[in-house]
Formats: C-alpha cells, structure tokens, sequence
C-alpha cells in the first residue's frame, strides 16, 4: 500500500468521525470534478459550480452512509448525475416548442449518456485516454467545433462568429461529432463527455 493510499485512508476514517479537515481533504479532490463532469451535460457553468458544491455538502451530511474510500467518488458522482438528469428533462419540457433539432438530439443523448452511468464500478482516468484520443482522430474542424461547444461550454452562435462559418455549419459538424464519438466510444458511451482534472 503506498503512502498517498495509506493517508487518504486515515483521511476517510477521520471523515466519517467528522473532522471538517478531513473533509475539506475530499471536497478540494473532488470539487473540480464534479463541476467538470456537470457541466458537460447542463452547459451552464455556474450551474454546474452550484451542482457540485451541492453534491459536496450532500456528502458531508451523509457519510454515515459512505462506506469506504472509493464510495466517495461514487457518491457524488451518483448525486451529480441525478441532478443532471433533472435539469436536463426540465430544459427539455421549457423548450418543447423551440424548433431545434440538434438541441434535442443532444439532450437525448445526453440523458441516454446520463442512464448507462454506474458510478460503483467506474474507472474514469483508465479510460481519459480513450476518449481524448477519439476527440482527437476527430476532423480539424469538427474537433474544434466540439472542444467550443462541450468543454469550453461556448453556444452555437459565439462559434460561428469566432470561426467566421454560418451556424448551420456548426450545427452539422456538431451532429457529425457527436455520430463519429457514439459510433467510436460504442464501449464507452457512458463516458463520451466526462474529462477528469487532475489538478
């Protein structure tokens, strides 16, 4: 057992006897995360911030019911992708009367992406290689339309502008992406939008 693992491990037990450093050990390690991995699924980055300090105050509240180190991150991750899911129905039923194709293609993915998730037997930094390398096998255009959208939380119409392209082309590279990535991450789908930071 190395040392990191033997200190998180006094860290979790100090934890669940309520040593607010302890958790505060946890909510740096996690925060980023969560916040990360919500905000590719609400699009919204305060949003998601509030998400995850949510998730994280959930879990102070209920570590009686955390019953190891590793169930951390499953908790909150499990929390995180339930809020998902709300927001995302309640988006869909505020703009059932937009006429936005490509608006509703993605959220029904995103709740398709949201319900294979099993945070128990996850592995997220096994598999970041994975998914950043079919990003990265992407067309140039397509990738760079993508990153805007998905991780740098950029609408439709702000990309258009910055790469001087018509938004019907960024709608379609997007629908290109998102077909190229399911087809590709067939094995992975769950994992297709989750990055994990490791600072």
């Amino acid at each position: 057992m190395n040392n990191n693992t033997s200190f998180e491990l006094e860290l979790f037990h100090s934890f669940k006897n309520g040593d607010e450093t302890a958790y505060t050990f946890f909510y740096d390690k996690y925060f980023r995360r969560i916040q990360s991995f919500s905000v590719q699924f609400i699009y919204d980055a305060d949003e998601a911030e509030n998400l995850a300090q949510e998730a994280l105050l959930h879990l102070w509240q209920n570590k009686e019911n955390v019953e190891s180190i590793n169930g951390i991150q499953a908790f909150l991750f499990t929390y995180a992708k339930s809020k998902c899911l709300n927001l995302i129905r309640h988006n869909k039923v505020k703009d059932k009367f937009k006429n936005d194709l490509l608006n509703h293609q993605e959220r029904e993915l995103d709740i398709e992406v949201l319900n294979s998730l099993q945070f128990d037997t996850l592995e997220l930094t096994e598999l970041e290689r994975i998914i950043q390398e079919s990003i990265n096998e992407l067309p140039p255009k397509t990738r760079e339309v993508f990153i805007k959208k998905r991780f740098e939380n950029k609408k439709n119409a702000e990309i258009a502008e910055e790469m001087e392209v018509t938004l019907k082309a960024v709608e379609a590279h997007m629908t290109k992406a998102l077909k190229i990535l399911k087809t590709k991450l067939s094995d992975y789908l769950f994992l297709i939008f989750i990055l994990i930071y490791n600072n």
